[in-house]
C-alpha cells in the first residue's frame, strides 16, 4: 500500500460515523422532547457549542490561539439584529447566512494580521480587534444603540411558517438544525486532505512548508471559515433572544470560550459541544448554590482538570459503567458455556 493510499484509508476511517456519534445526536434531539421547560438554557448551550466549535477549528486543528473570537460573534449578532430591525432581510435563515458572511469578510480581512505572528502576538492582535470593534460599536451608538443595544427587534417566522415563541421551542430546534448542518460540514473539512494539512501545520509549520503545503493560505482559509461559524453563532444569539448589545464583543465571552475548550478538549469537534454542556450546567449549578462565587468553583474545576488530566478523569468517570458492562458480559459468557455430560 502506497503512502498516499494509506493516508486516504486512515482519513476514510476517521470520517466514518460511529455508534457513539449517532447516540450523541439522538440524545441531543431527545432533550428537546424530554425537557420542554428548559428550552431557553438548552438553546444557550447549543449557541455556545457552535461558538466553541468555531474556535476549535483554528485552535485545535491549526494551532491559532485567539482571545478575541467574540469579534466575529459580535459582527454576526449585530448584522442579524440590524437586518431584522430595519426589515432589510425578513427571512431568518437568509439573514443568518448574510450575518455569517459579514463575519467571514472580517475574518478574511484580519487573517493577514493573525498569521504573521506567533502565539503571544496572535493573542494580542485578536484581543485588540475585539476591543476595537467594541469601541466602534459604542462610538456609533446611532447605529448600534450604544450601551442600550438594539431595541425593538422582532424576528419574522422561519421560512414564513415557524414563528419564534416565548418558550423557546422554535428557537431550540432551529438552533439544533443549524448546529448539526454546520457540524456535518466541519466534520467533512477536518477529515479531508485539507484538514490533514492543518494538523501538519499545527505540529510543525516549517516541515509542512518544506513538503509543499501552502501554510499561509491554509491558515487564512480556516481562520475565515471559523469566523463564518462564529458569526452564525452570534446571529443565532440575536435571532433567538431578540437582543444585540455591546456585551457580544466582551472579553469575557472570548474567555468563556477558552474555558469551554479546556473542559471539553481541543482537536476533535465534539470537545466544544461536550465542553459547552458541562460549562453551562456547572455555571447554573454553582450560581444556584453560591450566586456571588460561582466563578471560584468554575476556576477550581479547571485547576483540577489541569492537575489531574482530562484522560484520567474520563477513565474514572467510566470506571463504574465499564465494571457493570464487564460483569454483565462475564455472566453471559458463563451462561453460554454448555455443561459437560460427565
Amino acid at each position: 500500500m502506497s503512502a498516499a493510499s494509506d493516508v486516504g484509508y486512515h482519513a476514510q476511517r476517521h470520517a466514518r460515523w460511529h455508534f457513539g456519534e449517532i447516540a450523541f445526536w439522538v440524545l441531543v434531539l431527545a432533550c428537546g422532547f424530554l425537557f420542554p421547560s428548559r428550552y431557553l438554557i438548552m438553546t444557550d448551550i447549543v449557541r455556545l457549542a457552535l461558538f466553541a466549535m468555531s474556535l476549535d477549528l483554528i485552535l485545535g486543528y491549526a494551532g491559532i490561539v485567539s482571545l478575541g473570537h467574540a469579534a466575529f460573534f459580535g459582527v454576526g449578532a449585530y448584522s442579524a439584529g440590524l437586518l431584522a430591525l430595519h426589515g432589510i432581510i425578513a427571512e431568518p435563515v437568509l439573514a443568518l447566512i448574510v450575518a455569517g458572511l459579514a463575519a467571514m469578510v472580517l475574518g478574511f480581512a484580519t487573517s493577514f494580521l493573525v498569521i504573521r505572528g506567533v502565539d503571544l502576538t496572535r493573542l494580542m492582535v485578536t484581543l485588540g480587534i475585539a476591543l476595537l470593534l467594541e469601541a466602534l460599536a459604542e462610538r456609533f451608538s446611532n447605529i448600534t444603540g450604544g450601551t442600550d443595544g438594539l431595541q425593538g427587534i422582532e424576528m419574522q417566522p422561519i421560512f414564513g411558517t415557524l414563528a419564534f415563541d416565548m418558550f423557546g421551542k422554535t428557537g431550540f430546534f432551529y438552533s439544533i438544525a443549524v448546529l448539526f448542518l454546520l457540524f456535518l460540514f466541519a466534520r467533512r473539512v477536518v477529515n479531508s486532505p485539507f484538514g490533514l494539512s492543518l494538523r501538519a501545520i499545527k505540529n510543525n509549520p516549517l516541515r509542512a512548508a518544506a513538503i509543499g503545503i501552502p501554510v499561509n493560505r491554509r491558515l487564512i482559509a480556516i481562520y475565515t471559515l471559523a469566523a463564518f461559524y462564529a458569526g452564525i453563532a452570534g446571529a443565532l444569539f440575536t435571532q433567538t433572544t431578540a437582543i444585540a448589545s455591546l456585551d457580544v464583543f466582551s472579553f469575557e465571552r472570548s474567555a468563556d470560550l477558552m474555558l469551554v475548550l479546556v473542559i471539553g478538549g481541543t482537536g476533535y469537534l465534539y470537545g466544544g459541544l461536550i465542553g459547552a454542556v458541562i460549562f453551562r450546567l456547572l455555571q447554573e449549578l454553582f450560581s444556584t448554590i453560591t450566586p456571588q462565587y460561582w466563578q471560584f468553583w468554575i476556576g477550581l474545576v479547571l485547576v483540577v482538570i489541569v492537575l489531574v488530566g482530562r484522560e484520567r478523569l474520563h477513565r474514572w468517570a467510566l470506571f463504574v459503567p465499564n465494571l457493570i458492562i464487564k460483569q454483565v458480559a462475564g455472566r453471559k459468557a458463563v451462561i453460554a458455556v454448555p455443561e459437560s455430560d460427565a
